[in-house]
């Protein structure tokens, strides 16, 4: 049985810009790592209604899931929710519920519950909420897609309220072992390797340090007696 897929979504100027270093991608790649869920894909588009929408569209229609970040604050260029609704041909309004949730928070804040702030309780029809515990402020789930804040603390939140309610497969484990030769001197047998067991990835990473030439080899997979199968083949053919 071959694990769920996903791809990220990353929405943002900000992004784009290198104003702000995303963080959010690391943080979901190790949790659907755990869950047995498959990272496919990662995009980042600007805040542009049309690139959001195509995006969504072609991420729902490949992938088993689809995780959004960003572009669900109360300011006027937080248009995910917007874009969500359009790309699945569905209306958008404040929801009572969601409107419930921000209604507590801020009366407990004493805070008014403002035109801006009650942009946070837009929801496209059909979809259900994402519970976050941070700002309280909800994410949803339409379809496949689950759209979630930008913002690293609540992101990572949003996730831990989502991730419980998918279905996972087997998790995915790796090895890493430190090979000092140049890339040129172990790239056939790597090849080899990696002919000989298909059903795992073995990823080479180059380094150069003090004059040093290395790469440390990494063979992923979800078969634990097949991954020690392989790193033990691979020792033999350059021992440390």
């Amino acid at each position: 049985m071959t694990n769920p897929t996903a791809a990220m979504l990353v929405i943002g100027d900000e992004i784009l810009s290198g104003r702000t270093r995303d963080a959010n991608m690391y943080h979901l790649a190790g949790q659907l790592t755990e869950q047995g869920i498959d990272l496919k894909e990662v995009r980042v588009v600007s805040d542009d209604p049309k690139a959001i929408i195509v995006a969504v569209q072609s991420l729902s229609d490949s992938y088993t899931h689809v995780f959004t970040s960003g572009g669900i604050g109360p300011t006027h260029d937080d248009i995910t929710a917007d874009c969500i609704a359009k790309a699945f041909g569905v209306h958008i309004n404040v929801r009572d519920d969601a409107r419930a949730i921000l209604q507590a928070h801020y009366n407990a804040q004493k805070q008014p519950l403002n035109e801006a702030r009650l942009r946070m309780a837009r929801i496209p029809v059909g979809a259900s909420l994402i519970d976050n515990p941070v700002s309280k402020a909800p994410g949803f789930t339409l379809k496949n897609v689950h759209v979630m804040a930008g913002v690293p603390s609540i992101f990572q939140a949003m996730t831990a309220s989502v991730l419980p309610s998918l279905t996972g497969g087997q998790p995915l484990i790796s090895q890493t072992y430190r090979i000092e030769r140049g890339e040129g001197d172990i790239a056939a047998p790597l090849g080899a390797l990696a002919e000989a067991f298909p059903e795992l990835s073995i990823g080479c990473y180059p380094f150069q340090k003090d004059g040093l030439f290395g790469a440390n080899v990494v063979i992923r997979g979800t078969d634990s007696g097949m991954l020690d199968q392989a790193m033990a083949q691979l020792k033999a053919e350059f021992p440390s």
